[in-house]
């Protein structure tokens, strides 16, 4: 399929008018709807929103690629939009985007439309496109340049084909002493990252005079996938994903793992790294030669190994956490008491509402956390023995603490069952997966988390809730105060994620202050950042303030990446700034007794929670985001003449 059977003339928007991301955003979606493209605009705008939140999909170099893969798409499509003067995505480079590309996928889309949104990250990656579609001057100049760039596109592939096709059968038997790197790289979605990084490395490569081959894990599965031989020949491999791939091939060569955004970003970097032999070898997961997945990524030390598959499981509890708080906070719409068949204000459906959100998505939350964590660890058949023994930790009183236990249980049991069944004959090796390690995983890990685990770990689990019911007064308020500050720390990374599920962890045995001073915590950065620019106007370029709003929404939906950018980019101002507020912030909010029952949700759960401390709530968020925004104005210096000239510059 053609690129230009998704992007049609009436999906193009042109010249677009917004002039922030959120603006972009909607008009690329109206002119999905217009075009009849959607059936349920609402689900496909969120869909879009909560692709952003994740990460930006600004990719640099003027292009953002904001996509979806949703049930609210009727026709998979792209919208196309341009601005010469350049809207502040948050993109990866921290420069304005000025194309704009929307891919609107169905879910289960069907192969030919995925390859065609392959094909246009791809085409996307040629400079001369993306100087010649900026200057179009219409949806048929638009089109032409499209199809031109795809007919090179296809040429390009064929040839790659019969090269690898050729190199394939002359060095089978040969050793080539000749650098030949391979990659792998996958996004979430596995619609546009995934081929921005393919093309990047690839065009990288090619200036470098490297021979590269990359395998994508993409929407329509695994293609140009890396044989035995390519393994055998490459010098260094990447792994530039930022989801589960395939690994364990990989066993002794020297592997670059990095985030998918890095073989956009830097993908002569990790060239250098994959042609540097003197690193330590990837040790593979499974237990062969010897050693557990804990001794396997030649840069990471055992602290860092835990918290990888920690965050595993926690990225993957996150849909049932937040689907399940907001559904709770809906609830409490109608009524502190509504769900509850005794009290005056019951309400039938706010009951349902509060069953699927408290009694339905909460209750799977321990046991996705525990297997996926055993899945990082050992793979798909770790995550029956991590399921089963997330159960058994919730069952069991244990809570959160026995779930993670339960999930690093049984991962390293089940990487064990591998290593002392090696041996087994050939005959038997389809009943490894099929029956012999779940059947001995999931027995071992349930008797050993019944009769070891799960005794002390629920004595210590009551014991700190315990402690945080007891705490009272100055006690509360310097829970507040840290559990706060921790949300601003790294703004999405370890500290604020530590913070985050020991908040949620609270919250499912009861307690809500954690929650409360985390949520309201990592509110305030964005809405610091959006403020400061308010007040100390003069500081700031004209690019940064067309971020006021979109911080502000992002800010009050709970998303503390939002102020990300500008961490990264002024990050000893801006981080100390944003903690102090956010610690005040969560002091205050504790200290005047609010208490939000949902786990996620930013503004709307304040005012769906508990209506008598929403006025807490909000003079909390007011205060920190006002402390944070004077400090960080103060410390900022002003512009200098050069950002001046630079900003004016760009907007002429």
């Amino acid at each position: 399929m053609r690129v230009t059977e998704l992007l049609t003339k009436d999906t193009i928007a042109m010249d677009l008018t917004a002039t922030d991301k959120n603006g972009v955003i909607d008009e690329l979606v109206n002119q999905l709807d217009k075009a009849g493209k959607l059936n349920d605009v609402a689900q496909f705008k969120s869909a879009i929103h909560n692709r952003e939140s994740q990460s930006t999909t600004g990719i640099g170099e003027g292009i953002a690629i904001p996509h979806a893969k949703v049930a609210a798409v009727t026709t998979p499509a792209i919208a196309f939009g341009k601005s010469k003067a350049g809207v502040d995505y948050q993109s990866l480079d921290m420069q304005p985007a000025h194309l704009f590309f929307m891919i609107a996928a169905p879910e289960g889309g069907a192969q030919t439309h995925l390859d065609a949104l392959a094909k246009l990250s791809g085409i996307l990656m040629d400079e001369d496109v993306r100087a010649s579609l900026l200057h179009a001057n219409s949806p048929e100049e638009i089109l032409q340049i499209i199809d031109k760039a795809d007919d090179e596109a296809t040429e390009e592939e064929v040839a790659e084909a019969k090269v690898n096709e050729v190199s394939a059968s002359t060095t089978s038997t040969t050793d080539n002493d000749e650098s030949y790197i391979l990659a792998v790289t996958a996004c979430p979605t596995g619609i546009a990252h995934t081929y921005m990084a393919r093309d990047a490395l690839k065009k990288q490569a090619s200036k470098m005079n490297v021979k590269m081959k990359v395998e994508t894990n993409g929407s329509g599965g695994i293609k140009n996938h890396l044989t035995d031989e390519d393994i055998r020949r490459a010098t260094g491999i990447i792994v530039a994903a930022d989801v589960h791939v395939e690994t364990d091939r990989f066993d002794g060569k020297n592997v670059v793992e990095v985030p998918v955004a890095d073989g956009i970003k830097r993908p002569e970097e990790l060239i250098h790294l994959a042609q540097d032999t003197s690193r330590k070898p990837f040790v593979a997961s499974s237990g062969n030669k010897g050693r557990t997945s804990a001794e396997s990524n030649e840069k990471q030390g055992v602290g860092k190994t835990i918290y990888k598959h920690l965050m595993n499981g926690v990225s993957n509890m996150l849909p049932l956490v937040i689907a399940g708080g907001i559904l709770m906070a809906i609830a409490f719409l109608f009524g502190a008491n509504s769900f509850d068949p005794k009290s005056s204000e019951y309400n039938a459906f706010a009951e349902q509402i509060w069953n699927i959100g408290k009694n339905s998505a909460f209750m799977f939350i321990i046991p996705i956390l525990a297997g996926y964590i055993a899945r990082s660890i050992a793979d798909k058949p770790g995550f029956a023995a991590g399921l089963v023994g997330g159960l058994l930790a919730s069952n069991g009183d244990s809570g959160f603490i026995g779930g993670i236990l339960a999930g690093f249980l049984a991962g390293y049991l089940t990487l064990g069952i591998k290593k002392l069944t090696n041996g087994m004959p050939q005959s038997l090796e389809g009943l490894k997966p099929t029956l012999i390690f779940p059947v001995l995983s999931v027995s071992i890990t349930g008797l050993l988390m019944i009769y070891v685990i799960n005794p002390p770990a629920s004595w210590l689990n009551n014991t700190l809730l315990n402690g945080l019911q007891s705490l009272s007064g100055t006690n509360i308020m310097l829970l507040g105060l840290v559990v706060g500050a921790m949300m601003a720390i790294d703004m999405g990374g370890p500290f604020n994620k530590a913070a985050y599920v020991f908040s949620v962890a609270a919250l499912t045995e009861g307690n809500a202050a954690p929650i409360t001073a985390a949520m309201i915590g990592g509110m305030v950065p964005p809405i610091a950042i959006a403020t400061a620019m308010l007040i100390f106007r003069k500081k700031f370029t004209k690019e940064q303030k067309g971020s006021i709003v979109p911080n502000y929404v992002m800010g009050a939906s709970f998303i503390t990446e939002g102020a990300i950018p500008f961490a990264a980019a002024d990050p000893l101002r801006v981080i100390p700034s944003m903690m102090v507020g956010s610690g005040v912030a969560g002091a205050i909010a504790l200290g005047l007794g609010s208490a939000i029952q949902a786990p996620h949700g930013g503004i709307i759960v304040i005012f769906g929670t508990d209506f008598s401390h929403v006025l807490q709530s909000l003079l909390a968020i007011v205060i920190g985001s006002i402390v944070s925004a004077i400090i960080y104005g103060v410390l900022k210096p002003k512009l200098t003449q050069d950002e001046i000239a630079t900003s004016e510059a760009m907007n002429e």
